[in-house]
Parts: structure tokens; sequence; C-alpha cells
């Protein structure tokens, strides 16, 4: 079995207040657990990562010392922002493995998460740290991590390096392609335009249905997919292209077509009230229903899964 918790499902920065207590204010972090062994994987350290840290210093530290996998999608601020104030990392015995994407950048992952750990920004620096803490660069693989349990890396389309995972045990798949934007054309496609060139048009058409359909074989199947929807199509074309960021409707016809069973909408725009979401939530399910045997989700802080 494989549970499910959101801790964080905001994109871009951290939007409390009365508009967002229903679905949460928090970004990005996911709680996985697999098996009879509770083994804890955790998805990205956005704000949320705060409030499970507490969570597991309550009900797990009691139990033994913790050992924790973090994977990181990308190292954009609000994904990673809530890793100082994770209480794990402050205990001795605490063993953490922080696997992520290898950067274009001369930093390691270790230092682009640590510096955050800085006197500029913060009053604890990462040397003071009492956990043993590990940093794995991450490129597209599959990956045994032990006890039946195997991720699979994909890269998706964002301005920075990101990943999305793909965790399998026994039978069961849950997949995240967060943050990540559908691939276009990049070449002008107008013969009027006086850049375009015809070879280079029907290649970048060629390239972006290619690279698309490498995605939708990598969630293919899912029993679950955690999905970027951080804008309405209209949104998208109205400015927001090059954003690194996934339509509503885009999300949800990609994930039909790879017959994925349940998808989750998630890293919801800082803007988006509650009743907005729930608005959008039951217009999609309208269009979609007698058309697909797609079962469609908001992501939700403190909403638990099993699988």
């Amino acid at each position: 079995m494989i549970k499910a918790k959101f801790w964080g499902v905001r994109g871009s920065i951290p939007c409390p207040g009365s508009d967002t207590v229903e679905f949460g204010g928090n970004t990005a972090c996911i709680e996985l657990r697999f098996g009879e062994e509770n083994r804890l994987v955790i998805i990205d350290a956005g704000s949320g990562i705060r409030a499970l840290g507490d969570h597991l210093m309550k009900n797990d530290l009691p139990k033994g010392s913790l050992k924790i996998d973090i994977f990181i999608t990308h190292t954009h601020w609000d994904h990673i922002m809530g890793f100082p104030f994770f209480t794990p990392i402050y205990i001795p015995g605490t063993e953490i493995n922080i696997y992520g994407p290898v950067t274009y950048e001369d930093e390691g992952l270790d230092e682009i998460i640590g510096s955050q750990l800085r006197y500029r920004y913060f009053p604890i620096k990462q040397s003071e740290l009492s956990a043993s803490i590990n940093y794995y660069p991450l490129k597209e693989l599959t990956m045994d991590l032990g006890d039946g349990l195997f991720v699979t890396t994909k890269y998706l389309n964002h301005p920075v390096l990101c990943l999305g995972y793909r965790f399998e045990y026994k039978a069961k798949t849950i997949c995240t392609a967060y943050d990540n934007e559908p691939f276009l054309n990049l070449f002008p496609t107008d013969p009027n335009d006086p850049g375009y060139d015809d070879y280079a048009a029907e290649e970048g058409e060629i390239v972006a249905k290619e690279e698309n359909e490498k995605i939708l074989q990598f969630y293919r199947g899912a029993d679950v997919l955690i999905h970027d929807s951080q804008y309405t199509n209209k949104e998208y074309l109205d400015g927001k292209k090059g954003w690194g960021h996934t339509p509503f409707e885009s999300a949800i016809n990609s994930a039909h077509k790879a017959g994925v069973k349940n998808l989750f909408l998630f890293h919801h725009d800082p803007l988006r009230t509650d009743e907005q979401l729930k608005e959008l939530l039951a217009l999609y399910k309208k269009k979609i229903k007698g058309k697909s045997s797609l079962k469609l989700d908001l992501a939700q802080e403190g909403l638990e899964i099993e699988i």
C-alpha cells in the first residue's frame, strides 16, 4: 500500500488568508509512506514541510531515529524554502538523503539548498545542523530504493531543470509532474514571418510532439498523478507562455490520454481563492463526465489518500 498526504499544494509563494484556508496556502510538500515498514519519502521542501517536520517529531521520533528520503523536483524557492524550518535537520541521529536534478550552475544541490542557511538569510548555518544529510544529484534514470520501491525520473519543461517522479511499489504507482509546461514549437510557423524557415518549423513541430509523448509515457497508467495546473487555458494564452506551468485543460487531457486513474490538480496559483478552485473543479468534472473514466480531484492541504 502507498499512502500520501498533502502538506503544501500552492505554487510560487505561500498565501495564507481567509480565501485560501480550505485548500491551504503552503507551497509544495507531499509525504509518501510505503508498505508495512511505513517507509517515508518526501517530495519537495516548500513551506508545507515545516508542519510535516513537527508531525514527525511528535509521531515518528518517539519510535526511533528518523530516516528520510527527500526528492526535490527543482530548486526554485517555493519548492525549497521550508527546508530551514524542517525540525528533523536539527535532531542528532536523523538521517536524511536529499535527491534532486543536476543543474547547469556551478553550485551543487547541497550548496543551493543549504545556502538558505547563512547568516544573511537565517540565524543558523548549515554547518551547525545536527542531522546527517547526504545529497545525491539525479538525471533521468530508474533507481531501486530497496524494499520493493522503485523511482523513475523524467525531465519536465520548466525554466530550470525539473524532474517528475514515478514511484512504483508492489504494482501500485504514484507519479508527479510539476512544474511543467507542454512543449511547444519555438520556431515561427507563419510563412509571412521574417524568421520563417519551413524545415525548422516542421522539425519544431515534430520535436514538441515527441517530447510531449515522452511525458505521457512517463505517467501512463498511473494510479495517481499529481500534476501542475496553475493556470486556465485562457490565462496561459494571455501572457503566461514560457512560465513553465500547465493549464487545467492540458493536464486533464494528458492524464486522460495516458490512462491515469486519478488526477490531482496541484500547484494552485496563489491568487486562486478556495471558491474559484471549487468552481473550476466542478466545471471540468462536468466537461469530462461520460467522456472519460478519469477521476478528477484538487490537491488539498491535509488530504490523505491510499493506493
